[in-house]
């Protein structure tokens, strides 16, 4: 892994620190829309999600997406 040079930690530092952040009530971020998938499926559907989400360190919806691929591609 490589690491920043001083000069790409300082930009990034800028342009975090300058950066207008919109908070938009009511729409939820990554994190509520991954906990919304979640309760709209089946125990075992999202026990699955959840299992192959800690083993792969992976978020559930990019799991759920590498299975509709895969599916997708089977059926091709």
């Amino acid at each position: 892994m490589t690491r920043m040079t001083e000069e790409e930690a300082d930009a990034l530092d800028e342009e975090i620190t300058t950066a207008d952040i919109i908070l938009t009530p009511g729409t939820g971020g990554i994190f509520t829309r991954q906990r919304e998938l979640l309760g709209a499926l089946d125990q075992a559907s999202a026990d699955y999600l959840i299992t192959r989400a800690i083993e792969t360190n992976k978020m559930p919806l990019q799991i759920l997406s590498e299975v509709v691929h895969e599916k997708i591609a089977a059926s091709a």
